[in-house]
């Protein structure tokens, strides 16, 4: 329920299910977020995965510069060397891997 439609009142609900409805919402999203946030640091994940994972969270993709002060960010975030960020950079380069699409995401709460 993403929808900016399960943001407004429905017919007819009473304000208070509704407030009850919006924070049951809220924390499902904030659960999503932390999932997320934990996934995209996981040594279980590739590298791949994890920028990837933190691409969408931020709604960001991976800078082309080899030498982007984001490159330090990024890897401190996912908890890979900026060696390997550069190398999925590369690898991106070359045709490798398809650039993700920020925003149409599997990762629960990312933003759309």
């Amino acid at each position: 329920m993403n929808s900016w439609r399960s943001e407004l009142p429905l017919a007819g609900e009473p304000t208070a299910d509704f407030r009850e409805r919006l924070a049951r919402q809220q924390a499902e999203a904030a659960e999503r977020r932390r999932h997320a946030l934990t996934e995209q640091a996981s040594p279980l994940n590739s590298a791949e995965a994890r920028i990837r994972i933190w691409e969408q969270l931020h709604a960001i993709e991976l800078p082309r510069d080899a030498q982007h002060r984001l490159l330090a960010v990024i890897a401190a975030n996912t908890g890979l060397s900026i060696a390997q960020v550069r190398a999925e950079q590369q690898q991106r380069a070359a045709g490798g891997v398809p650039r993700p699409l920020v925003g149409a995401s599997d990762v629960p709460g990312a933003p759309s």
